[in-house]
């Protein structure tokens, strides 16, 4: 334990030394680099809770839509799942369905659609999946951001701190004064400590972003397979027997 805090310590004064050394245009990108983090980390744990959410009650509601024997079952009852991509699906198919069956004049719901107005119920189930994926992937790009743009910032910052302690060596030479690795290393040090910096965002936002890129893929497979269920228990129910065969 004792050595472990040493370690520590001893760490935080290296980093403290180094931030000291460091030029005016490292620390900028330091800084810059930490609201990197600050969002990066807000996005995935908003949206790694946002994910779980959707599949909990995707996996509630499609247990219950399978328990059910007609396709207006649950749309009848009028219930409301906030934040269940399959059940918004469902209710936009729904909602398109019921128009289709009751007509423009609003008269009780018909017992069958022909195949065009069914393709018409597709298309508006194929939109749906794709609001409720892109709803999933908003805020997705500030994380890719993070993950290609931390390393390139670390490296300007190390890029230019070299170069400045390059060129102050230059000038020190040429007055006379100590050009050695002792006074060389101080700058380089303050130099690279941005691409640690930069390596440190971009790590974690690159296994955040993945993990919820997969996630994503995951659920809009379920919403496309339930989509297509869906369809085919309209057909069934709705569609004309000339048009099924």
């Amino acid at each position: 334990m004792n050595l472990a805090w040493v370690v520590f310590a001893k760490s935080e004064v290296n980093l403290a030394y180094v931030w000291e050394k460091a030029s005016i245009e490292a620390r900028v990108i330091i800084i810059i680099l930490l609201i990197f983090s600050i969002f990066a980390w807000s996005i995935m744990a908003t949206k790694a809770v946002e994910m779980r959410r959707a599949r909990r009650l995707n996996q509630y509601f499609d247990a219950e839509f399978q328990a059910q024997k007609t396709v207006f079952a649950i749309y009848d009852r009028r219930v409301q799942v906030d934040g269940c991509p399959l059940f918004s699906v469902y209710q936009a198919g729904c909602q398109e369905l019921d128009a289709r069956l009751r007509g423009a004049e609003g008269r009780p719901r018909g017992e069958r659609i022909s195949l065009t107005t069914m393709e018409h119920i597709k298309r508006t189930l194929e939109r749906a999946v794709a609001q409720q994926a892109l709803r999933l992937e908003s805020g997705l790009i500030l994380l890719a951001i993070a993950v290609s743009g931390s390393p390139f910032l670390g490296l300007l910052g190390t890029v230019w701190g070299v170069m400045g302690a390059f060129g102050g060596i230059a000038q020190a030479a040429a007055t006379g004064g100590d050009a050695g690795l002792t006074a060389m290393a101080p700058g380089v040090a303050g130099a690279l400590v941005t691409t640690v910096a930069g390596l440190l965002v971009a790590i974690p936002s690159m296994f955040g972003y993945n993990w919820l890129v997969h996630n994503l893929r995951v659920l809009t497979v379920e919403l496309d397979n339930f989509a297509q269920h869906l369809v085919s228990n309209m057909e069934i129910e709705y569609l004309s027997d000339n048009d099924l065969r």
